[in-house]
């Protein structure tokens, strides 16, 4: 299956997530398919870039959101 979900970046203490469309059985840091956005909850104000495009587009074909990227969605 398919999922859309972060995968984190960056170094210690510094976190940088990636919004990326990914296999589910594949590791949170491993390969991914396709690289639909970004977040960083350190900067201040917050960043979040969502490819709203992309994103409708894997949910059409199947790709199901975590849920930590379906709050993050929401917030945009």
């Amino acid at each position: 299956m398919t999922v859309i979900r972060l995968t984190r970046m960056g170094r210690n203490k510094k976190p940088f997530y990636r919004i990326v469309v990914t296999d589910s059985r594949k590791r949170r840091d491993s390969g991914w398919i396709e690289s639909i956005g970004y977040f960083n909850p350190v900067s201040d104000p917050k960043v979040l870039k969502i490819d709203e495009e992309r994103y409708n587009y894997w949910l059409s074909v199947g790709a199901k959101p975590s849920e930590r990227v379906k709050k993050l969605a929401a917030q945009k």
